[in-house]
């Protein structure tokens, strides 16, 4: 049976560790210092852990310390989360939302979306970063992902909504094209310059070639003409006449309309990686996530990918 003695001292101690002094956490829950140093004293004594290593001149978590103080911290955010889900129906969306994007689908999809949204929610306060990795939403505090790729089971944890698949075409800008030809076979490819897309590591990532029977997609690693880690500097290269590119319609529709590039081999474009907007099953009933994932899922439309 729970007991209510767990939950003595736990906003004191957090204060403390906050504060980094007694003095200061006195002041700050309007104590007496000696008052404060009492009660995490009987923290300690009932937990049978030292939680602070104390000198004359600092005070610090011990390892002890530092573990129960992530512990303490989460069971409060939990309990504000609750409470905060408990006045869902009538809040106004407001305060601070982790939001972690892909960096090229992010910039030129995801984020006019949340733009839009917090011109209609002003109290909303996004904090929004780029990564194509998978970033662990729990351990790095992130309420809403968007995500290009991923597990086909989700952790319980987690919801998602899945968006579409990219559409993977080849493309080259018009000039080159008139320069050197435009190829009717893969085969093809090997006489032109391609524009390829490298990691950091070297690794460079493979074309996928629509195929048929067993083979329903074919991979060829290619020489490149150019290599680039980033998709919108791929489509940089490739519009200033650099060679032809595998690239997401996501990124090329608006060019492709405009005559900037035209599309080759459209026999051999492939459908690519799932999109899925993804988040915290624990927040998604805070009016502030709420909002958010209810604008992301309806602007991110597999339309205003293609």
């Amino acid at each position: 049976m729970f007991s209510s003695e767990r939950l003595k001292g736990i906003g004191l101690f957090v204060c403390v560790a906050d504060m980094g002094s007694f003095t200061l956490a006195a002041e700050r829950l309007n104590l007496t210092a000696s008052a404060v140093s009492k009660g995490i004293a009987r923290l300690e004594s009932r937990l049978q852990t030292k939680l602070f290593q104390r000198t004359t001149r600092r005070l610090a978590l011990t390892d002890a310390g530092t573990q129960f103080y992530r512990t303490c911290t989460g069971v409060l955010a939990e309990l504000e989360e609750a409470e905060l889900a408990m006045q869902a129906e009538s809040a106004e969306p407001r305060g601070r939302v982790r939001i972690d994007l892909p960096a090229s689908f992010g910039r030129l999809h995801a984020l006019p979306v949340i733009l839009r949204c917090i011109e209609d929610h002003p109290l909303l306060v996004p904090h929004i970063t780029f990564t194509d990795r998978f970033a662990d939403p729990v351990s790095e505090g992130i309420d809403i992902l968007v995500r290009i790729g991923g597990s086909d089971v989700w952790p319980n944890t987690l919801g998602h909504h899945y968006l579409g698949k990219q559409r993977h075409i080849f493309c080259a800008a018009p000039g080159y094209l008139k320069r050197q030809g435009e190829p009717t076979t893969a085969a093809e490819l090997a006489h032109h310059h391609c524009v390829l897309y490298q990691e950091n590591d070297g690794m460079q990532t493979p074309w996928h070639f629509s195929g048929s029977g067993a083979q329903p997609v074919e991979r060829r690693t290619l020489t490149p003409r150019v290599a680039i880690g980033d998709a919108e500097g791929q489509l940089t290269a490739v519009l200033a006449g650099h060679g032809i590119a595998q690239l997401p319609t996501w990124l090329v529709k608006r060019q492709l309309e405009e005559g900037a590039l035209a599309e080759v081999l459209p026999h051999l474009a492939t459908d690519g990686l799932p999109i899925n907007v993804v988040w915290l099953k624990s927040r998604r009933a805070q009016p502030k996530v709420s909002a958010l994932l209810q604008a992301l899922i309806a602007g991110l439309t597999p339309e205003g990918q293609a």
